[in-house]
């Protein structure tokens, strides 16, 4: 069992948001607005597992379509572009 209060957590920032600026410009310039957010994610392990799952689901995908090459995904689904989407999970800021 895992005490919650012993998990790793990590922060995470984009490369316009005010914790990027504060790091590697010396802080948010006047005429400027950060933008994006920094949050705390869970460590979920190595580089190598999460390239894994991505790989497993490029394979799952390529299963479900039929295709069995990369290739041939384009020509087996039809892709949409989204225009506008919004990202809840970390919440307002």
């Amino acid at each position: 069992m895992i005490n919650k209060e012993c998990v790793i957590r990590l922060i995470f920032y984009g490369m316009s948001s005010q914790s990027a600026m504060a790091k590697h410009s010396g802080g948010v310039a006047k005429y400027r607005a950060a933008e994006g957010k920094t949050v705390l994610l869970p460590y979920r392990g190595t580089v190598h597992n999460t390239i894994s799952d991505i790989l497993g689901g490029v394979r799952s995908t390529c299963t479900y379509v039929g295709a069995a090459k990369l290739k041939e995904l384009t020509k087996r689904t039809t892709f949409i572009r989204v225009q506008e989407q919004e990202n809840n999970v970390f919440g307002k800021e």
